[in-house]
């Protein structure tokens, strides 16, 4: 693991070396936590992808984070006198490295733990959260099952089930209609279909599927197979090298023309994998640059390298006006925390978001895009906005 800690202080030296003393006197990390001592930091642990197949995520999520906190403190990176001092910690997308961390920044005494990039991540975190009882604000992990996982952990991003109920939104009424899934064999294909059958198959459509080998090339015969099974909505769930390849056969064996086809945007950087058949594609969207005009967004733009939004940004930004909320509300308590997030309602990157009390699920607008242009000179455009209301998951029982 790789550990990077940034603190930034605006104080004098005096007043430096003054807090040095007085927190060695303390004792022990998790005593100088608890004792509710004015001037030490707000301690925020970070455990997210800084490397892995997931870095760019984390890139994005950390720029987000930066930014979001630079926003909800007015610059001073503080809480009343409290300088929040965070502790970045690559797991790199995995689920162990990330459980090890999180135990030492506990140990530590960090009471808030922010990040992971990676679902499996975020799984495993969540119950640490809860046994050490510390406040845990997942990132962009997509897994519904970090929704009520327990009354510790809260999420920052969306969850699957607010991408295809996205998706659904193309075709309308779903009572009558056939949907067809197109995705690779294994986890991932698996939990795409699954969600595609309980969301949108729960609404009244029929749902079937096609799928592919991981190490499939050819896709003429699923191309084939698609066509003949008539869906009035084609959802793919696609990952990997085979992409563009998969994307040009559908292109050129007319599936694109013959039905609706969904699939979810990604970061801008995989938007060329799409080629010519970018522009007949219908895209469910987390967020890409443009996607909303808050006030928020402007200042995220303000504030990333280079003044483009995408798709994680938001999660990291979130996450940082949820920090400082819990930090301003709670102090060190992190029941005071808790009740602090819960039912709390604010305006993020993508507009009005809100922590619903019952699981923690956060509601929030998503987005149906389409691309325009080719290649590298692809632009996004937000087609329709689905409210916060219209994308909402179903409240689950807290399990912890």
């Amino acid at each position: 693991m790789t550990v990077r800690t940034t603190r930034r202080v605006f104080l004098s030296a005096a007043t430096m070396m003054a807090a040095a003393v007085a927190a060695t006197a303390c004792g022990s990390p998790q005593e100088t936590a608890s004792g509710g001592d004015d001037a030490a930091p707000v301690k925020v642990g970070l455990v997210y992808s800084q490397s892995g197949a997931l870095a760019s995520y984390g890139k994005q999520y950390i720029e987000g984070f930066r930014a979001g906190l630079d926003f909800a403190t007015r610059g001073t990176t503080k809480v009343g006198e409290r300088t929040i001092e965070l502790t970045e910690v690559d797991d790199a997308g995995d689920p162990a490295k990330a459980v090890s961390a999180a135990k030492d920044l506990i140990g530590k005494g960090h009471r808030i733990i922010a990040g992971s990039t990676a679902s499996g991540v975020a799984l495993q975190v969540a119950p640490i959260a809860a046994q050490n009882k510390v406040l845990f604000i997942s990132g962009p992990a997509a897994t519904d099952g970090v929704t009520g996982a327990n009354r510790y952990t809260f999420r920052s991003g969306r969850q699957s089930y607010q991408d295809v109920v996205t998706a659904k939104s193309f075709i309308g009424d779903p009572a009558g209609k056939k949907v067809v899934v197109f995705a690779q064999d294994g986890a991932f294909g698996d939990a795409n279909e699954a969600a595609v059958k309980n969301v949108i198959g729960g609404a009244g459509a029929t749902v079937a599927s096609v799928r592919a080998p991981a190490s499939a090339t050819e896709f003429t015969p699923f191309a084939s197979q698609i066509k003949a099974a008539k869906p009035d909505l084609l959802f793919v769930a696609w990952a990997g090298t085979t992409a563009p390849a998969m994307w040009q056969t559908l292109d050129q064996q007319g599936v694109l023309t013959s039905t609706t086809v969904v699939t979810g945007l990604d970061i801008r950087a995989s938007w060329p994998t799409f080629g010519a058949a970018g522009s007949k594609i219908s895209f469910l969207s987390h967020y890409f640059d443009g996607a909303s005009d808050t006030e928020a967004a402007k200042a995220a733009k303000s504030r990333i390298p280079g003044g483009t939004l995408d798709l994680f940004h938001p999660d990291g930004f979130a996450a940082a006006q949820m920090v400082v909320r819990a930090a301003e509300e709670g102090g060190d308590d992190v029941d005071k925390m808790i009740t602090a997030l819960e039912g709390w309602s604010f305006d993020g990157v993508k507009g009005r978001m809100t922590i619903r009390k019952e699981d923690h699920a956060l509601l929030q607008p998503m987005f149906q895009a389409t691309l325009t242009g080719s290649g590298q000179a692809f632009t996004a455009s937000a087609q329709k906005s689905l409210t916060s209301d219209e994308t909402a998951p179903p409240a689950v029982a807290m399990k912890g």
